[in-house]
């Protein structure tokens, strides 16, 4: 769809200075290539959509077929939807509503206050999770916060509505976002740029308008749709853009130099193929396998009924069971010639294509299982600290803490920029509790530490921070709470003591005597 836009895009890039002119081969490569990123998230999207045409001129899900009296036939392959599922597998794996975001500001409850109620009021986690499915199947999202009727509101943008202009070290500093809306036979494409101008920190608008879906056209007025957005905004003093890229943790080995992510399932589209085809071949086992029997031509003569004078058929003509055939032994013989069912054939199959791709995805072997139901069930039972799933979740857990504390960085450079706080905290300590509780290693990991406190390697405070993982502040509460209950359970615990022990002796000295 945006194929169009982005040959416009690259452009319109050269003249702001943010693509130099292009002066060798390697550097139209890198600009083609960028074309090239996005036409695979096109395919990872429709995948995730669930149907694909075509993969590079190549059937996927639309396949043809001639029947016998060659007559070439189109239809839509069967599919499993597994994009979709192994997606929102891994988004319900790494993160849900037992997620909890610790925030810590030294020396300012307040801050702390505030920024929850902002992830509260916006219903962060609920969105957060579904938004995160998306990701892993697109290859990339961005968390773009905004101020709006007195508060700040948080912009989920999926991979194929965002373009980077900028980055270092794999870190997007400056981009675009693009937002087609359709009003009557017009399109609308509304370019949001996000770009640096030395120090300042500048936010573009524009408006283009086209009569053909796909293409940018020309640029209108921001007012005919968007009368109360400024064409241009510059910001000074912000030390990191207002937004917040975020991608699975897989290296892009399409193009080992692009910032922007890859989908899980890049590398196992042949894979998906193969399950569908699979798939698509056990439904239709069912439809070419269908009971059919064999009757003699002649049986299937016409009659004419004497009540009515109507010409009538000895089997009905509609009924798909029967076929005729040409009886020259006239024998009249009525023959089933209904073929076996390979269900269990496509049942082995299909599970060992689930298995191939659970390997590719970096889940354990048996997570997907198919029995023959109208759908994948997925593994239910704990999942190991050792097992593959548990490895693989723990990674994409690593960069999603990452843009979360990246994102409550910019929600202070907001709060900041609006008057709410007077400056930035000097340190602002963000952790990410992610639930562990599918996983056998919670016991294990206390156990762990205790040993290592007792063993005086580790003190109480560091244990209980990485157990429960809390702030460094939140864990000495936690220390000094323990302690006092602690010490107030001591003079308890002595009077108890007392008591049984004067019990004891008054028992023996009845028993003496």
């Amino acid at each position: 769809m945006f194929q169009n836009i982005l040959a416009r895009l690259k452009g319109m890039f050269a003249k702001m200075g943010l693509i130099k002119e292009i002066n060798n081969v390697s550097q139209l490569a890198a600009v083609q290539e960028s074309e090239r990123q996005y036409n695979r998230i096109e395919i990872w999207k429709s995948l995730y959509h669930g149907r694909l045409a075509q993969l590079y001129d190549s059937p996927f899900h639309e396949t043809k077929w001639m029947s016998v009296d060659g007559t070439h036939h189109k239809r839509w392959r069967a599919t499993m939807g597994m994009p979709k599922v192994v997606a929102q597998e891994m988004a319900k794996l790494v993160f849900n509503e037992k997620c909890v975001i610790n925030i810590s500001v030294s020396g300012n409850d307040s801050i702390e206050e505030q920024l929850n109620e902002i992830l509260e009021n916006s219903h962060f986690h609920k969105l957060f999770q579904g938004k995160l499915e998306a990701m892993f199947a697109m290859g990339g999202l961005v968390i773009k916060p905004y101020y709006k009727d007195g508060s700040i509101h948080f912009s989920f943008v999926t991979a194929d509505c965002f373009l980077p202009v900028q980055s270092t070290n794999d870190h997007i500093e400056a981009g675009v976002f693009l937002n087609v809306t359709r009003k009557g036979k017009k399109f609308y494409t509304l370019l949001e740029w996000h770009t640096w101008d030395g120090p300042t920190y500048v936010i573009t608008n524009e408006l283009y308008e086209s009569d053909t879906e796909g293409s940018l056209g020309h640029k209108v007025s921001l007012s005919i749709l968007y009368p109360d957005i400024e064409p241009e905004t510059r910001i000074e003093n912000l030390t990191h853009p207002l937004f917040v890229y975020i991608k699975p943790n897989l290296a892009n080995n399409f193009d080992l130099d692009s910032p922007l992510g890859i989908s899980i399932y890049a590398n196992a589209i042949d894979t998906l193929k193969s399950l569908d085809v699979a798939f698509d071949s056990f439904q239709r086992e069912f439809i070419l396998g269908k009971k059919r029997i064999m009757v003699p031509q002649q049986a299937l003569r016409t009659v004419v009924d004497p009540a009515t004078g109507q010409m009538v058929r000895y089997f009905d003509v509609e009924d798909e069971v029967f076929k005729a055939y040409a009886d020259t032994d006239n024998e009249d013989k009525i023959q089933d010639i209904s073929v076996e069912l390979r269900v269990q054939e496509h049942i082995d199959a299909i599970n060992a294509l689930l298995n191939i791709l659970a390997s590719q995805l970096g889940f354990s072997a048996g997570t997907f299982a198919f029995t023959g139901g109208a759908s994948v069930a997925t593994a239910t039972q704990v999942i190991s600290e050792n097992s593959q799933t548990f490895r693989t979740k723990n990674s994409h857990e690593t960069v999603i803490e990452a843009g979360l504390k990246e994102l409550v960085h910019v929600l202070v450079e907001m709060m900041v920029l609006y008057g709410e706080l007077s400056s930035i905290p000097d340190e602002i300590d963000v952790t990410v509790d992610f639930d562990d509780s599918i996983a056998e290693d919670r016991i294990q990991n206390a156990n762990f530490y205790m040993t290592l406190v007792a063993a005086e390697l580790m003190p109480k405070v560091e244990a209980i921070r990485r157990i429960f993982d809390l702030t460094e502040e939140q864990a000495q509460e936690w220390l000094d709470r323990i302690q006092q209950e602690n010490t107030q359970q001591v003079p308890q615990m002595m009077e108890s003591f007392l008591s049984t022990a004067e019990t004891s002796i008054r028992n023996v000295n009845r028993t003496g005597r």
